[in-house]
């Protein structure tokens, strides 16, 4: 596939890595030669100088040709972003996706933005405070994230020294639970030293492991209870950061935490987040990285604290405070994305990454239509997608043991006919079933041609 990205930033250029690494022909257009050098250097990309929404610059980027345009130039009003995608789109670009910022997300912006042609548009601030209220809302105090209708959810567990299966083999952890019970879930997927592995029955849970497991709704809290995940009812959530994602995340949350309370740094700001939230969200200027300010402010009787700040280092260490006051759950925001791993060691309950959750949305574009989700996982760099089994697609031709399926991905969960099943060696896909799979950024290309 040839892609033409617009805007060599953070987020253009982790893209421009990503699908580049897939096989996909990638041009970034840029008018910062440093940013243009930076990215050359890392990734195997075409560049090409010029402003973002340059005809010029986009016919000799090749746009005319793209099969994916993504207008995401840093630093500009979003206006810029959405006329270089009419303009590709005009030049002959197959699809074009834009990044916006929040005040284009209505229901009629919106509708407006698809009759000018642009397939997509993406606001990653609105996409990590959606992960995050998600999470906050969910009531298990675990990473998970539905599919098929929340039928199927894929949780994550951290092996901590007081976990019950720690030093345990795989198939004597299965044979805890009855035939019944077992059938409930499945462990797909262990990350052991930034390594992710797939899993055999005689694979050891060691600790600092993070464990990926497919249950069906059904069979949650049975787990979970085993594993001595508790529940935790969330009334109570202060958010340091007033920024765009904290004062999302804040008036999401309005209407089903009774108490919410936003700290920023600076004054001009917290008048301005004051003005937009509901009366009842408190904002008060402070600085969150002072443990003494958050005592005062009451930090010890809160059941999440989120930081947001646009300071990463401030976000983890501010969490660590937190959890050190009792905090039940943290959640930061990191974009570096080499600071991800060390936050997660750390202890912090949920990290939120812009760049991670917005390439996962674009990269399913560059995909089968089968594909209806992609998405990302904390503590792996693996991704988990949900497709539509195609009639005599590859993958509906034998059992799943008999199937030649792409090593560093495995089938977790199908949902046939609204009854979700665990997937297994003998478990046989078919035609209209909607399945859900674990693989590496590798595998994820064979997995695709799987389903078609």
């Amino acid at each position: 596939m040839k892609v033409v990205i617009d805007g060599a930033g953070e987020v253009g250029s982790h893209l421009a890595k990503l699908l580049s690494r897939e096989g996909n022909e990638v041009t970034v257009m840029d008018n910062d030669e440093k940013r243009l050098e930076a990215i050359s250097n890392t990734a195997d990309v075409g560049a090409v100088e010029g402003e973002p929404s340059s005809i010029a610059a986009m016919r000799r980027a090749g746009v005319d040709e793209a099969d994916l345009f993504i207008a995401v130039f840093p630093h500009v009003n979003q206006e810029v972003n959405l006329i270089a995608c009419m303009f590709a789109k005009k030049l002959g670009a197959k699809k074009v996706v834009a990044r916006i910022h929040n005040d284009l997300l209505g229901a009629e912006p919106k509708k407006m933005i698809r009759e000018t042609g642009i397939d997509m548009t993406f606001c990653p601030e609105k996409i990590a405070s959606d992960v995050i209220v998600s999470h906050i809302k969910r009531g298990l105090n675990s990473d998970t994230l539905d599919f098929v209708g929340g039928k199927l959810q894929l949780a994550v567990f951290r092996m901590g020294e007081e976990s019950p299966i720690l030093d345990t083999k795989l198939i004597d952890f299965v044979q805890e639970f009855s035939v019944e019970e077992a059938s409930q879930f499945r462990v797909i997927a262990i990350t052991r030293d930034e390594k992710t592995i797939i899993p055999r029955f005689d694979t050891k849970f060691k600790f600092g492991d993070i464990v990926y497991i497919m249950i069906k709704k059904t069979g949650l809290k049975k787990l979970t209870n085993y594993l001595g995940v508790s529940d935790i009812d969330v009334d109570k959530v202060m958010i340091v950061g007033g920024g765009t994602v904290g004062t999302m995340t804040a008036a999401s949350l309005f209407g089903d935490i009774e108490d919410i309370k936003v700290i920023e740094v600076n004054h001009n700001r917290c008048v301005e987040v004051d003005e937009i939230l509901d009366d009842s969200i408190l904002v008060v200027n402070g600085d969150g990285r002072n443990p003494d300010f958050l005592v005062e402010e009451g930090i010890m009787s809160y059941d999440a604290f989120v930081a947001v700040t646009g300071n990463d280092e401030a976000n983890i260490l501010a969490c660590v405070a937190a959890k050190k006051f009792g905090v039940p759950r943290t959640i930061a925001e990191v974009e570096n994305i080499e600071y991800v791993s060390l936050a997660e060691e750390m202890g912090i309950d949920l990290v939120v990454n812009k760049k991670l959750s917005s390439a996962s949305l674009i990269f399913k574009m560059t995909l089968s239509d089968k594909a209806k989700f992609i998405r990302y996982m904390s503590g792996t760099k693996a991704e988990v997608l949900e497709y539509t089994a195609a009639k005599d697609s590859a993958i509906t031709r034998a059992p799943l043991r008999d199937i030649d399926f792409p090593e560093g991905a495995v089938v977790g969960g199908v949902l046939r006919d609204q009854d979700a099943i665990i997937a297994v060696g003998s478990t046989v896909i078919q035609d209209g079933d909607r399945v859900v799979v674990f693989a590496l950024p590798s595998a994820i290309k064979a997995v695709d041609k799987m389903f078609k």
